[in-house]
């Protein structure tokens, strides 16, 4: 193995370039003073305390974490029983066929697929023309509360069903065989066994519906209209449109901060029940 150890010098560089670089400069920016140049730096906080003293700002962060709670649970309630379909339920054949159809939108660019949201909730769109063909009144679904939520449910949610039906693939069945052995029923045998042998893929799929949908700008931006604002629109606008990548960069040190913090509560939750058990 010794040999191979410089295969992961190309990836140090890489994550150097692309994570650790950036990172260190949204660093600098937000604790230094808007307009600095190269030789003269000027620390401040001032860039922190203009976030945590607005009233909206706090609002917009607590409508994203708001938002990202309800994506994350729809998409376990809707993922968790189509993984446990396709890993107990579906003949082999099936089971490849449905992964299949499971990942095929996740090749396409999740901007195309918002995009393709727009056709069919929008006023004029697929659902309402239906509606109206069959003589039913007109939805309003395109810039609301909804259209958000459904677009980060219909773009995150393969991530959670595939994350939970790997888990359930590689839950040892003699457990529930010998808990049927025992006279548990279908029920208890899934609250006792299955379910819990589950979990790590539960949390894995919510680090990875959670922490993209807290953070996203482009969904809310185009399903919700220019109205419907949150962390990640604050942030793609102080920098793109105000200027200010010293706030922006304050705002985005935070966001990294609350979800480093999110992460680590994960791995605290992520343990392996089987272990815990003594199974």
């Amino acid at each position: 193995m010794k040999n191979f150890k410089f295969l992961v010098y190309p990836y140090l560089v890489w994550a150097a370039v692309l994570i650790v670089i950036p990172m260190l400069m949204i660093a600098v920016y937000a604790f230094t003073v808007r307009g600095n140049d190269v030789m003269t730096f000027k620390f401040t906080l001032d860039n922190f305390k203009e976030f945590f003293a607005d009233a909206v700002f706090i609002n917009v962060l607590k409508r994203s974490l708001i938002v990202a709670v309800v994506t994350t649970v729809i998409c376990i309630l809707l993922g968790y029983p189509a993984a446990y379909i396709i890993a107990n339920i579906a003949g082999e054949r099936d089971k490849l066929t449905m992964v299949l159809l499971i990942t095929i939108p996740t090749w396409i660019n999740m901007l195309v697929r918002t995009y393709a949201l727009l056709g069919i909730l929008k006023d004029n769109g697929l659902i309402n023309t239906v509606l109206g063909a069959l003589g039913l009144p007109a939805l309003k679904l395109i810039h609301t509360d909804f259209a958000v939520i459904f677009g980060m449910v219909y773009n995150f949610i393969p991530f959670m069903i595939l994350q939970i039906y790997t888990s359930l693939t590689k839950m040892d069945k003699s457990y529930l065989e010998a808990a049927e052995d025992l006279g548990a029923n279908k029920v208890q045998c899934f609250l006792k066994i299955t379910l819990p042998l589950s979990l790590p893929g539960v949390i894995s799929g919510v680090t990875l519906v959670f922490l993209p949908a807290v953070s996203s700008f482009f969904i809310p931006k185009l399903l919700g209209g220019g109205q419907y604002v949150l962390i990640g629109n604050v942030i793609e606008n102080q920098f793109l449109t105000a200027g200010n990548w010293n706030f922006g960069s304050a705002i985005s040190l935070i966001m990294a901060v609350v979800m480093i913090f999110l992460m680590w509560l994960t791995k605290k939750a992520d343990k392996d029940p089987a272990a815990e058990r003594g199974l």
